[in-house]
């Protein structure tokens, strides 16, 4: 009984070990991995020990060839978590990226106080008037303050090759709206003149609902609303329609009310002062921040959700993978009893071959990562998809499969490997020599 307890212990012990090694593998900088890999090049090249796990390393691989459709199950199954979990992680990237570049320090956006989101803001006229004297505001040509009072409101359109709706979010802003966004350009047709009921419709937005193209007519409201041109930003605001913002305020029975006011400051560090000075005034119960810091806080709930899901999915198919990778190994080890039994009986340590069954592992476990981040990125890389952003419209963005998960991938793919190959390893180091020569 007192035995195996102890090993029920033990068991559990390397259990806990492996959670750990593959926790700190997971967190480790690569630096210090590119650092352990170069030690353990330099063992395998100058150690008795090393030079023998690199030999039966070598014979091992040497026969893969003939185990061409075991070893695929554990580079098949590794690449489907791979290519699964990079494309959740880029998911989440496209998302949280294309928001951020709609943000930037030099500009800043004020809503009304305790305001989460323009959605729940409002902005009284003698409030924006106020703002937009503020300190630390750039100026035009002209002399102007370059602040942009907007209003931010939901309609319904039509998705493309669909019978349903979805939401848009509509932008009603003023002359001052592309002073404070440079970035933002006209790729087709022209801007809406004020007064009239004339959209300017984001290139994501075109692609995602149906009748956006230039010259047609759209309804809006009660309204109908004519696209007189297309703009493109890189970023989230390609996912809205713009109008005159007192056509928009008239539209949707808003008086002279904004939700939001957009400021171009002289500077980033002059936020400061711009804040200061509202903060300041009785007049005023307003909340300001810069954009970028906006923005960023809006992608935080959504792209967090993303990233759990995938890491979730990963995880459950990595169980899987895992059980693949022991199946195959422990066959291979099977396999190659009278061979590995034959080296420890020549003088092979038991490390030599943990090392060489691990590395063998691996290695398979390698290509898995490989092909799973080359099919993420083939398959993902600038896919176009669209989700609820602010909770007021469809923000359209692209799938971004950067080097750095790609990297994430590998982790992954070796992390299975190691957690796949760990005990067939140990099995092969512990065989019997005279029970697996009687056996083979």
């Amino acid at each position: 009984m007192g035995t195996k307890i102890l090993a029920m212990l033990g068991n559990l012990g390397i259990v806990v070990l492996i959670a750990l090694g593959v926790a700190a593998w997971a967190m480790a900088p690569w630096p210090l991995l590119a650092g352990a890999g170069i030690v353990f090049v330099l063992w395998m090249a100058f150690t008795r020990t090393g030079r023998q796990a690199g030999s039966v390393t070598m014979v091992g691989v040497s026969t893969l060839g003939r185990r061409v459709g075991a070893s695929s199950v554990v580079v098949i199954g590794i690449a489907g978590v791979v290519a699964v979990l990079v494309a959740m992680l880029a998911m989440a990237d496209g998302y949280q990226g294309s928001l951020r570049r709609s943000g930037s320090p030099d500009t800043a956006i004020v809503l009304r106080g305790s305001s989460d989101s323009e959605v729940s803001s409002v902005l009284a006229r003698d409030a924006i008037v106020v703002i937009e004297q503020a300190t630390g505001i750039a100026r035009d040509a002209a002399g102007k303050p370059i602040a942009s009072p907007e209003l931010a409101v939901a309609a319904n359109l039509q998705l493309k090759g669909s019978d349903d709706t979805g939401s848009v979010q509509l932008r009603g802003v003023g002359e001052q709206a592309w002073a404070a966004r440079p970035g933002l350009q006209i790729v087709a047709g022209r801007r809406f003149q004020p007064g009239l009921r004339e959209l300017v419709v984001g290139q994501g937005a075109q692609d995602k609902f149906a009748g956006l193209e230039l010259g047609h007519e759209v309804k809006l409201g009660a309204q109908m609303w004519k696209i007189v041109g297309i703009f493109h930003s890189g970023n989230a605001f390609d996912s809205e329609i713009w109008a005159d913002a007192d056509v928009v305020a008239s539209a949707y029975r808003r008086d002279s009310s904004r939700t939001s006011v957009l400021v171009r400051l002289t500077s980033p560090a002059a936020f400061k002062a711009f804040a200061t000075s509202l903060a300041a005034d009785p007049r005023l119960q307003v909340d300001a921040t810069t954009t970028a810091d906006y923005y960023a806080k809006q992608s935080q709930t959504m792209t967090k959700v993303i990233r759990i899901i995938g890491i979730v999915v990963g995880l459950i198919m990595a169980i899987g993978a895992v059980f693949g990778a022991l199946n195959t190994m422990f066959a291979t080890v099977a396999t190659r009893a009278r061979e590995i039994a034959t080296l420890r009986a020549i003088g092979f340590r038991g490390l030599p071959v943990v090392v060489a069954v691990m590395l063998e592992t691996m290695l398979l476990a390698l290509l898995g990562g490989f092909v799973g981040g080359i099919i993420a990125w083939v398959l993902f890389n600038g896919y176009t998809a669209s989700t609820l952003a602010g909770g007021i419209g469809q923000l359209t963005f692209q799938f971004e499969v950067s080097p750095r998960l790609m990297w994430t991938g590998i982790q992954w793919a070796l992390a299975i490997g190691f957690i796949g190959g760990l005990y067939p390893a140990l099995r092969a180091a512990r065989m019997q020599v005279t029970d697996a020569l009687r056996a083979a």
